[in-house]
């Protein structure tokens, strides 16, 4: 990132000691302009009105929850977004990521990972962004599916299918090895910019998305297979 760019960051938590914190961390780190708002309607509000490249909503907040919130948001935009979750919760985090949510970190937060989680997740979103304006249309086709890597768009029989930034990711590494085993940790990188965890289930959360919305193959199988104590492979049927 050229150091006159900034990575404009909506925040929007209830505990407003928190929001100072992170505000006061991020700007001293560099590179960041923060937004916080401690009201989970008027962040709604917020982040459909005005273009943020990251947003972080924190799950448990009052009036409107980060879950109810991620949904409104995910109707009209594709931002990418970072949860903060309840330290332990695997099951906020999960619900989060099936919902849309691109990554996510729980509370309370290491300082210096959040801004690492922030910086990956701008830097994922610019890339595909700067395909945008090349010549280049770098596509797969695998039977009735098509992904084209520069408008970021992805088609079933001509059918436009909507993902998220790290849904997009992943199906993307998986298409290009269509046929093949994609070890997870290959996938993280790809898709996170980060490698996996222990008990991380971003990956598998965001490959159960996928299969809910490309739907099965002709054949009725599955299009992405899971290869058990290794990773996910897309089916190229025949």
């Amino acid at each position: 990132m050229n150091s006159s760019e900034h990575i404009d960051v909506l925040m929007v938590d209830d505990d407003v000691e928190l929001g100072e914190l992170v505000q006061q961390y991020l700007t001293n780190d560099g590179g960041f302009n923060i937004t916080f708002c401690n009201d989970s309607v008027e962040g709604v509000n917020l982040a459909l009105s005005t273009d943020f490249n990251v947003i972080i909503l924190d799950v448990g907040m009052p009036k409107l929850n980060g879950f109810d919130a991620l949904k409104q948001i995910r109707q009209s935009k594709l931002t990418p977004v970072l949860m903060l979750t309840a330290r332990g919760d695997h099951i906020d985090r999960v619900i989060g990521l099936e919902i849309g949510a691109d990554d996510y970190l729980p509370k309370p937060c290491n300082l210096r990972e959040l801004s690492a989680r922030l910086k990956a997740l701008h830097r994922r979103s610019s890339m595909q962004e700067s395909e945008l304006v090349t010549p280049s249309k770098k596509g797969f086709q695998v039977g009735d599916l098509a992904l084209v890597t520069s408008s970021q768009t992805v088609t079933i029989d001509d059918e436009l299918v909507v993902l998220t930034g790290a849904e997009f990711l992943v199906l993307e590494i998986l298409v290009q090895h269509a046929g093949c085993v994609v070890e997870k940790n290959d996938i993280a990188k790809h898709a996170l910019d980060r490698p996996i965890t222990f008990f991380d289930r971003s990956v598998d959360v965001h490959v159960g998305n996928l299969r809910k919305k490309l739907g099965p193959l002709t054949s009725g199988l599955q299009r992405i297979k899971t290869v058990r104590g290794r990773g996910y492979l897309y089916v190229s049927e025949i």
